[in-house]
């Protein structure tokens, strides 16, 4: 599934695109909104909030949708050949020089812009958004309130903790395998025994942020094919720190959301 930072970078791109084109055709490919026609309105803005996408529209909907595992938005322009075959495409936003298509999207539905919490408000801060401090909203960027939500559950596993958007929205399974390793964490370890929980969320915002303007993620600072992950698919080699053999499974907050996780026996405990 996308990370926080893939889709912060296609909100960007879709905003870049979009932001302020009149709409010459709308549709959105489910049964529920097939009648729904916004041709005519404007994109105000595009936006994402951890994990989930909004296009925001003039006349007071928003296109919520979410990528799960397969989903993508992709900008054509008008006549070009789609990146995907059309069948897989749940919502199509057409303007004068531009086409924008999501495609395998997990969730696709329209909800009044006003209510977007509705379906995002169960969210934590948002480790991309700006801070509370200098732009307030319901998910911006708040250290004290993670905290706050992390401790909640202190017998938790750091690695189910983290992964919960109801704590930080914007984590995924390869950043909850690289913070694990980085700050030396056994993934099983409960949260409420990390001693140094400030620093784990901070390290997360950084390695989000330093990732969210380029294609080619790296938790490492390498960018070179095959040195970009401390941990993460790499169960069975060496740890790059120590040589020892990187050890795996599987493991979640509950049954039925196990994720795969790797982690090294001597650097992490």
């Amino acid at each position: 599934m996308p990370e926080g930072d893939t889709v912060y970078r296609t909100a960007l791109l879709q905003n870049r695109a979009l932001a302020g084109s009149v709409l010459t055709g709308f549709e959105v490919r489910m049964p529920q909104f097939s009648t729904v026609d916004l041709t005519g309105e404007t994109v105000v803005e595009v936006a994402s909030v951890g994990k989930h996408l909004f296009h925001r529209f003039s006349g007071g909907l928003s296109l919520h949708t979410h990528l799960k595992m397969e989903g993508a938005w992709r900008t054509v322009a008008p006549g070009a050949r789609w990146p995907r075959p059309a069948f897989q495409a749940r919502a199509v936003l057409s303007a004068a020089d531009v086409v924008a298509i999501g495609f395998e999207l997990g969730v696709t539905e329209l909800v009044a812009t006003v209510d977007e919490e509705s379906v995002v408000g169960h969210l934590g801060p948002d480790l991309l958004a700006p801070e509370a401090s200098t732009r307030p909203g319901p998910h911006a960027w708040d250290p004290e309130e993670a905290l706050r939500r992390l401790r909640a559950e202190p017998e938790q596993t750091v690695f189910g903790a983290i992964l919960d958007q109801r704590n930080l929205a914007g984590i995924g399974n390869v950043y909850a395998n690289e913070l694990c390793f980085v700050r030396g964490l056994l993934p099983t370890r409960p949260i409420g025994e990390v001693a140094d929980l400030p620093a784990l969320v901070a390290l997360a915002r950084r390695m989000l942020r330093a990732n969210r303007d380029r294609f080619t993620r790296s938790t490492t600072g390498d960018l070179r094919p095959g040195r970009r992950s401390w941990v993460y698919g790499r169960t069975g080699q060496p740890c790059r720190r120590c040589g020892t053999t990187l050890l795996g499974g599987e493991l979640g907050r509950r049954e039925g959301e196990e994720r795969v996780v790797t982690w090294c026996p001597v650097c992490q405990s």
